[in-house]
């Protein structure tokens, strides 16, 4: 037996969860997916998304409706007749005529421990929170943002100097797994559902350009709380002179160290930066246009002496 699937997600962190279903033997009866967007090198090429690549080859048809305010596209849901609709990250709030367009409703993965972290970027916020440990949890989605009962939960530790970009790529594997074992369940009608607790909730907003910039006059914990958790993507930065300008300068890496002084100050060759409280040791760095560097390699063409400030 299998489950009739629609699955609904866009960038790489969905495809796992819709390669895995499909491998389980699910019949995946169509992808929704946002529409191809402007891109490339010089961003004019429309460029289709990553569940919308895997899908095509897969041999799945894909839907790419802007929304679902018209009639038309939500009729066009309801004649699939799936069992069920599986969302991981697709980038649209789901009317009611949708969540309830399938016989046994939609089910969400989301990455973080509800209701810590509801909303859109909760890898990023449990880092930059200092939280140590997060997970995936597969929920039964109603109205509200991210508030309908937990089926199924699966914990991962963060670790002390793990990025978002790792902790990203972990969470997408453990979330296809725990959504094949929640269809299973679902397909079995022994698929518990746990209404979240009304205590500790918190709001994982959208990340801001205007909090990417290192503010080092915060405790050396929150500072490196604040790059990994922006790293790979958009990037915790600083701004140094270099050859008689200002440059920005995008950290990627750091780690906790020894050191004190005025918050701001390189402290050392190593690239040990004074902050409020303690210091960090700022570890792979990049510049605009460059590429990726560990601190040794992108000392040696950007010097960044003892006693710089930041």
């Amino acid at each position: 037996m299998s489950l009739r699937i629609i699955f609904m997600g866009t960038p790489d962190f969905s495809v796992p969860t819709l390669q895995s279903l499909k491998h389980a033997g699910h019949e995946i009866v169509a992808v929704y997916t946002q529409p191809p967007r402007p891109g490339g090198r010089r961003g004019l090429d429309l460029v289709k998304s990553r569940v919308h690549q895997a899908a095509e080859l897969l041999g799945i048809p894909v839907l790419t409706p802007l929304n679902f305010k018209a009639e038309e596209d939500r009729e066009t849901f309801r004649a699939l007749k799936a069992d069920v609709a599986v969302v991981v990250a697709y980038g649209l709030l789901l009317p009611e005529a949708i969540l309830t367009g399938t016989r046994l409703g939609c089910y969400n993965g989301h990455a973080s421990l509800l209701p810590r972290w509801r909303g859109a970027a909760p890898i990023q916020r449990a880092i930059m929170a200092g939280d140590a440990k997060t997970g995936m949890m597969v929920m039964q989605m109603e109205k509200g943002l991210d508030t309908g009962p937990v089926a199924l939960t699966a914990e991962v530790e963060i670790g002390a100097n793990m990025t978002a970009g790792e902790l990203h790529d972990k969470l997408m594997l453990v979330g296809a797994r725990t959504m094949v074992e929640a269809m299973e369940k679902l397909e079995a009608d022994d698929l518990p559902l746990t209404p979240q607790a009304e205590e500790g909730v918190l709001y994982a907003s959208k990340i801001d350009k205007g909090e990417t910039r290192i503010d080092f006059s915060r405790p050396a914990r929150d500072v490196h709380n604040h790059i990994r958790g922006l790293s790979p993507f958009p990037g915790a930065w600083f701004e140094a002179e270099i050859n008689g300008r200002q440059e920005r300068i995008k950290v990627l890496g750091s780690e906790l160290s020894d050191g004190s002084g005025q918050a701001g100050t390189v402290l050392d060759d190593g690239l040990t930066v004074a902050c409020a409280e303690g210091a960090v040791r700022l570890t792979k760095l990049q510049k605009a246009g460059g590429k990726p560097l560990a601190a040794a390699e992108f000392l040696r063409g950007t010097p960044l002496a003892a006693g710089t400030r930041f």
